[in-house]
């Protein structure tokens, strides 16, 4: 009698390197939005828990990574939330969640690209180049540092963009 040979996924990364920039600061409530004081993260994180999303071992703000010249291309998300209405200044949004991994000072670090739908997002807009990424805390993360995130490409892929 023969042997099955079982099939493995495997997944494909892809590697950006990207500088840390400042943000509008609204995630983490450290921009002082008199609108969202405790940040938006903490005003969105029940309704992505009652869809199945745990967000209590991340720190509730956002690194913004600036992957320029690259940008990127949605394939398919970890998560999807479609019509959160989460806050009363503004229409419900669409969020998008990524596998993520993070390498700073020869340390990995495994956390999640977070993505309000830019269809459906009517404020605080990122540039293109712009990954925001939820992790735990990590020491000594300072603007303009320079990192490198691994995605899953069937589920973010990164297009690389000659510098004009």
């Amino acid at each position: 009698m023969g042997k099955k040979k079982s099939k493995t996924a495997s997944t494909e990364y892809v590697v950006v390197r990207g500088e840390i920039k400042p943000g509008h600061g609204v995630a983490s409530g450290k921009g002082k939005d008199e609108r969202y004081p405790q940040g938006t993260l903490k005003q969105q994180f029940n309704h992505f828990l009652e869809r199945g999303l745990d967000l209590s071992t991340y720190f509730l703000g956002t690194i913004n990574v600036d992957i320029s010249p690259c940008s990127y291309e949605i394939k398919k998300p970890k998560y999807f939330f479609k019509n959160i209405h989460w806050s009363d200044y503004i229409p419900p949004e669409n969020f998008y969640f990524f596998d993520a991994s993070l390498y700073y000072k020869q340390k990995t670090y495994k956390g999640l690209v977070y993505m309000p739908d830019p269809a459906t997002k009517e404020d605080h807009i990122q540039k293109p180049t712009i990954l925001e990424l939820i992790f735990s805390k990590i020491e000594d993360l300072e603007y303009g540092n320079t990192v490198d995130i691994a995605l899953k490409k069937d589920q973010l892929d990164i297009i690389a963009h000659e510098k004009i």
